[in-house]
């Protein structure tokens, strides 16, 4: 069993988060919150490929790993 996060994992997170405020499970800000950690995720993958790609190196492989969702 892996601790890294997968897209999947990720992608389940926000889901259920939405989910959750929309039934009035989860405080408003408390979705906010999660929101901005997921785009925060996803914005530090973005700049490892733009990274990546400037550089002429090949893609990380925990950046794989995320988006396959395939752990070591």
């Amino acid at each position: 069993m892996s601790n890294q996060l997968t897209a999947e994992q990720l992608k389940n997170a926000l889901w259920d988060s939405l989910t959750a405020v929309k039934s009035g499970q989860m405080q408003p800000a408390v979705g906010d919150s999660v929101a901005g950690l997921g785009r925060e995720i996803l914005r530090t993958v973005k700049v490892q490929l733009s990274v990546s790609n400037q550089s002429k190196r090949s893609v990380p492989q925990d950046v794989i790993d995320f988006a396959e969702n395939t752990s070591k």
